[in-house]
């Protein structure tokens, strides 16, 4: 009688804990929504799965938000694109390592009839004051993500203090990437927008790329683990054996394989000095 009730024990125990097994399976990324919108996501994850059974499911957010996520202990891993934000983050103890992964551009978009006057440009900062000083209608992300921050960076480079200097011509939606487009489009307006969602992108009416290839449209991605030292929960094996993937020569491989119409959105770099 002893023996069968250890046996009912067991089997109830196996049971309760078969669904905790199998969720195991599984990792949060918070990550921006340029990695999202561009597709490498929906290309990469199922390789991933393919390789390791494991289940990765993405918060698409702006990298700020990404970061608050980690911060708060709702996500495994973040991979985001700012990188004085993602040292700070490290700073705070938030995240155990940074690694490089990959990189592209950030490209300004403006209607065809460029009200500006500034298609062509190669310096950019020469663009923003352009805009400005002819108060042709820019919009911004204003929500805190990887491609805001690089956008105030380029304001202040160029020698403008966008919170004083701003004007009606200065529209902040709080919004992502692909609103930040669409808003573009319905007022005639600049946006500063990474590369690879700007290629992804559907609705693109009579915009066209109106700045390209300065050096400091780089935009630089990196990969962390949230710390489980301050986040127990954080599942650290599943999440650092992602990392070893994105960094690996297959993740790399796979990265540089994800094209669109026969380009290349994303350039692997896990293993340059200082990326």
């Amino acid at each position: 009688m002893l023996n069968r009730r250890l046996l009912i024990a067991a089997l109830a125990a196996f049971v309760v804990s078969a669904p905790a097994l199998a969720q195991d399976k599984s990792i949060v990324v918070a990550s921006t929504t340029s990695t999202q919108d561009s597709g490498l996501f929906e290309y990469l994850l199922p390789l991933y799965k393919q390789k390791t059974g494991v289940t990765v499911k993405v918060v698409s957010q702006g990298t700020g938000q990404a970061l608050d996520t980690g911060r708060r202990g709702d996500a495994d891993v973040v991979f985001v694109h700012a990188k004085s934000a993602e040292e700070k983050f490290l700073a705070e103890g938030q995240g155990v390592k940074r690694f490089p992964v990959m990189y592209n551009d950030f490209v300004l978009i403006g209607p065809k009839s460029d009200p500006a006057g500034i298609k062509g440009l190669k310096d950019v900062g020469k663009a923003f004051t352009t805009i400005k000083g002819k108060q042709a209608t820019f919009i911004s992300r204003g929500d805190k993500s990887g491609t805001h921050v690089a956008e105030l960076a380029l304001w202040k480079a160029s020698g403008i203090d966008i919170e004083k200097d701003k004007g009606p011509w200065y529209k902040s939606i709080g919004q992502g990437m692909g609103a930040a487009l669409n808003t573009a489009s319905a007022s005639n307006g600049y946006v500063l927008s990474d590369r690879a969602t700007w290629i992804n992108f559907k609705n693109k009416g009579d915009l066209v790329i109106a700045v390209e290839g300065d050096q400091r449209l780089f935009n630089q991605y990196g990969v962390m683990l949230v710390n489980p030292a301050k986040h127990p929960n954080v599942k650290k094996e599943h999440g650092q054996a992602f990392i070893d993937w994105l960094v690996s020569p297959e993740g790399q491989k796979a990265i540089a394989d994800y094209k669109i119409n026969g380009q290349q959105l994303f350039f692997p770099n896990a293993n340059a000095p200082g990326a």
